[in-house]
């Protein structure tokens, strides 16, 4: 699609709007300014529909992330409570993008978000001290977007940092995919191996996982709207069908067999919400703590001021300076969505990238927004209906987003040790080490170096530098300790 940006009329917040007479205008009109944007109500609904068939997918795949993580007390956090929080709030962060920010954008859960979660935070502390951290995070960075420090830092980094970042989410996304379907486990001679133990891949679940992730793949080639959605559909039906004609059981499973419980309908379960603890932190220490925030920022950090830009160039919305309508209140809501999820239980929301599928089929305002935010309402309704879709088929997707994530290596200049040993550092260590901080802690420091080793000192920056000597500490952090100790 041909990119064509627009020059706000008057400030960046107003762009694209009040170009016309509001007479004989609905109050659905004047207040989302679809006729200014050259939308119309039609559109707006088309593409809230395509958004949210686009990212429903969400509502499976966070609670399969955070559903199987134990915390510090090997406590688990309930299904159902989960589908129900992570439907909520990605409703009421969409619903606020859409009435505040007035801009098609929709958001969910982040998966990054949610992988340091697991990897990172709940095995250092409960649950609820859990979703503390994620308030903390979302209110860091509203703080930093009011004090304008957010693109300040985004402007710090290392554009080829930032790929890297995002394609070591990738990898370990698709890492926890991978391990979740029993497609890759621990072996006996080594750390990862083909299957869970054999060496081998055995039974019906990882089977159908595979058809499944070919069938998402093979959709996406065709360039068919909603492919993950379509493919997980495709994959459930196929493994209740083999399920109830081969007398599958729960042991074939490994746990669950995929059927309904009773009713598709029920009420939400809004037990997860409120949970959360500050404090109780101190067996981490000082240090510890910071690193956990941090690496909780980064995660929700980077993505989302790229995707908010690059939907809204999509729509026509933002001019040749990345200027769009609403922009501060998009960012500032995406960091809101960060306190809220942490507050309802269901971790970080933020700005999803399938927005752009809605905006492929004509959406330019809120209302879009508003459309999808009702469809994530309702399905707090359906709960159980999410106990048909087998796990290893829903960790099909996992692996899929990943994929996407690695686009980003086509940005990078290989042939310059600069920048592609920091960046192979970051991407590798974020899988290989389960650890999203040390990833990007190895890529900072690997950067610095080498460009001091080139006479560069100077090009990082002041930032780089300090984040370096952070991650120095980090690493150093148990030395460190026993020599202050001694």
């Amino acid at each position: 699609m041909t990119q064509q940006a627009i020059e706000p009329k008057t400030s960046p917040e107003d762009a694209g709007t009040g170009s016309r007479p509001s007479a004989g205008r609905s109050w659905l009109d004047r207040y989302f300014h679809i006729s200014d944007r050259g939308s119309s109500v039609a559109n707006e609904v088309r593409g809230g529909i395509t958004t949210f068939m686009a990212m429903c997918y969400i509502l499976l795949l966070n609670p399969l992330i955070l559903g199987t993580a134990e915390d510090v007390n090997n406590t688990t956090l309930d299904h159902a409570g989960l589908v129900t929080a992570t439907a909520f709030a990605a409703a009421l962060c969409t619903l606020l993008m859409g009435f505040i920010g007035k801009v098609p954008l929709a958001l969910a859960a982040g998966l990054n978000v949610s992988a340091a979660m697991v990897s990172q935070v709940v095995p250092n502390m409960t649950w609820p001290q859990a979703m503390g951290m994620c308030v903390i995070y979302g209110v860091i960075i509203m703080l930093l977007v009011v004090t304008g420090l957010r693109e300040m830092i985004m402007n710090a980094i290392p554009l080829p940092l930032k790929h890297a970042i995002t394609m070591g989410i990738g990898m370990f996304v698709a890492l926890i995919g991978l391990v979740k379907a029993g497609f890759v486990g621990r072996g006996e001679g080594a750390p990862l191996q083909l299957g869970t133990g054999t060496g081998e891949l055995v039974g019906w679940p990882v089977f159908f996982f595979a058809v499944t992730l070919l069938l998402i793949f093979m959709l996406q080639a065709r360039k068919v709207p909603g492919a993950i959605l379509f493919g997980i559909v495709a994959g459930t039906v196929l493994s209740i069908a083999v399920t109830k004609i081969g007398g599958l059981t729960d042991k074939d499973w490994g746990g669950t067999t995929p059927e309904l419980h009773g009713s598709a309908v029920a009420s939400p379960d809004f037990g997860l919400f409120g949970d959360v603890e500050f404090g109780g932190w101190d067996k981490l220490g000082t240090i510890g703590v910071g690193m956990i925030v941090f690496t909780l920022v980064l995660a929700g950090f980077f993505d989302a001021m790229a995707t908010i830009i690059g939907v809204g160039t999509e729509a026509k919305l933002a001019d040749s300076k990345g200027r769009m309508p609403g922009l501060s209140k998009a960012l500032f809501i995406d960091g809101a969505g960060g306190a809220i999820g942490g507050a309802t239980g269901s971790s970080g929301q933020t700005v999803f990238i399938e927005s752009a599928t809605g905006v492929g089929e004509g959406a330019r305002t809120g209302l879009s927004s508003v459309v999808t935010g009702l469809f994530f309402a309702a399905c707090l309704f359906f709960t159980p209906v999410t106990q048909l879709v087998p796990a290893q088929v829903a960790a099909a997707a996992l692996v899929v987003i990943g994929s996407m994530m690695m686009s980003a290596a086509a940005h990078i200049d290989w042939n310059d040790k600069s920048v592609s040993i920091p960046v192979f550092l970051t991407v590798a260590l974020m899988p290989f080490t389960y650890n999203i901080t040390a990833g990007v802690g190895a890529g900072v420091i690997a950067y610095t170096a080498i460009k001091a080793a080139q006479g560069k000192y100077r090009e990082p920056g002041a930032f780089m530098w300090v984040l370096s000597l952070v991650f120095l500490v980090y690493f150093g952090l148990d030395p460190i300790e026993h020599w202050l100790g001694a």
